[in-house]
């Protein structure tokens, strides 16, 4: 390789959701770009034109940006390319390196089973033929690939792949109607994007060996290949529906943190040492395409679990909060203007054992809930009258209370289970279920914190006086 400054994409086909495989695939050329200071792009691959809406764009679009992992430059449209791609057949043309083949579809298809049954690939009578006696018939035009000797891809993750060329057909370039066929496009494309590093997934390994022919035959610098293996399920098989979410607006609607996701992805199938939790300033310094291992790697939900976990216990309660106002939004919950201080002072107290943003969301409807409570049946058990009388008593304790903090009221409650020669099992159910109507709230102290000293003495009287 040349000294050019280190230029990666990504190139997906808006034909449906952005795959997890996708994603890992741009992360690791957003790395590598970084790491390396150069410059990581996007190029929409929408040649298949009834499937490439703008919706479909849209999905990428949106998909990267929530990941974190926005291109530096413009995105590059393939489709609009179609004159500069046909523009580089025309010029193979010119250079003997390719030819008009005339084969009917009967000629093509008794040519592939002569070809078969002899054990070679196809060879067109056109490639060799004289111009001069071309028909007046639709034609395609082919790569003339080398017959002979061998193509050596020396792939920064697989290692070195040889290609027996005589085991590769001529690659079409235009398809009869003139259109440019994948192959053409992506060589085309990447040199004119300045892409110095090809990194994708490995189920592109033989198009790096039709792809390197048409660079050899423009008198092209080809670029670095690195082709990552695929993503597999916890059942070390392929990653499909069964295993759940492949998609990454899937991930994002389950409660996933884009940082938990970009840090988890970096593991599959590259790591720095036991590093586990590390920052993106560290992956990005850490980060060489020659280090992903070759291997599939596996999906695992628990380690994602645990990662994103620590996301959450690390995000700012600010932005939690407005996140978990807009799940709570979507599951008809109405949030009051005075909600957000409120969820705020609570996801602190709750956040420890969520695992994800929906997780989060359930452990805080408790302080959104508005009175009067309706307590439900079992809540409304624990109410007996000896329970109502004892809590009375901790209610004029907690008025006199001057901090209202976890610490202080953790001792105050202590004290008065104490003083009153019954352990806290005796009324912190019902406490409970008095201050949050019977939903999940963390510890005692902490409800009463989360939900305020006013709320909290509303609720309590609330339930004190409803005869319930």
């Amino acid at each position: 390789m040349s000294d050019r400054p280190v230029r990666t994409r990504i190139a997906p086909s808006p034909t449906g959701d952005m795959h997890i495989g996708t994603a890992r695939t741009a992360l690791f050329n957003w790395l590598y770009a970084l790491h390396t200071g150069g410059k990581f792009l996007l190029r929409i691959e929408d040649t298949d034109r009834e499937r490439s809406t703008p919706n479909a764009v849209q999905v990428i679009f949106d998909g990267l940006k929530w990941l974190g992992l926005e291109p530096d430059e413009e995105p590059v449209f393939q489709f609009t390319r179609a004159d500069r791609h046909r523009e580089v057949a025309m010029a193979l043309l010119e250079k003997g390196a390719a030819y008009r083949d005339y084969m009917t579809p009967e000629e093509l298809e008794a040519e592939r089973e002569k070809a078969r049954a002899e054990g070679r690939v196809i060879r067109s009578p056109w490639r060799d033929a004289s111009p001069n006696d071309a028909p007046d018939r639709p034609f395609v035009v082919r790569l003339k690939t080398p017959q002979t000797g061998e193509t050596v891809i020396d792939d920064q993750v697989k290692g070195r792949i040889v290609f027996q060329n005589a085991n590769l057909d001529d690659l079409i370039l235009l398809r009869t109607d003139g259109t440019p066929t994948y192959n053409l496009a992506v060589v085309v494309d990447d040199h004119d994007m300045g892409i110095t590093h090809v990194i994708r997934g490995d189920d592109h390994i033989s198009n790096a060996a039709r792809q390197t022919h048409i660079y050899q035959a423009m008198g092209w610098e080809a670029p670095v290949w690195a082709h990552l293996p695929m993503i597999h399920g916890p059942d070390g098989k392929k990653l499909s529906k069964r295993h759940g979410a492949q998609a990454v607006s899937e991930f994002d609607a389950m409660g996933y943190l884009p940082e938990a996701m970009r840090n988890y992805l970096a593991k599959l199938g590259w790591g720095h040492g036991d590093d586990e939790i590390f920052s993106d300033e560290q992956a990005i310094a850490w980060f060489d395409i020659k280090d992903v291992v070759s291997a599939p790697a596996r999906l695992d939900w628990d380690k994602l679990n645990h990662v994103n976990n620590h996301y959450i216990r690390q995000a700012d309660p600010e932005r939690l909060a407005d996140l978990v106002e807009g799940i709570l939004k979507s599951r008809d919950w109405q949030i009051a203007s005075t909600d957000h201080e409120v969820l705020v002072r609570t996801i602190p107290l709750v956040r420890d054992g969520a695992k994800t943003l929906l997780e989060l969301a359930d452990a805080c409807v408790f302080v959104i809930r508005k009175r009067p409570l309706e307590l439900p049946e079992k809540a409304r058990g624990l109410l007996t009258d000896e329970t109502r009388a004892r809590l009375s008593r901790l209610v004029e304790r907690l008025q006199a209370a001057t901090d209202w903090n976890v610490i202080e009221l953790e001792a105050l409650i202590r004290r008065f289970a104490e003083d009153e020669g019954v352990g806290i099992g005796k009324f912190g159910p019902a406490l409970r279920a008095a201050l949050s109507g019977g939903s999940p709230a963390p510890d005692l102290a902490g409800t009463l914190v989360a939900l305020g000293r006013e709320e909290s003495f509303a609720r309590l009287d609330d339930a004190l006086s409803s005869g319930a």
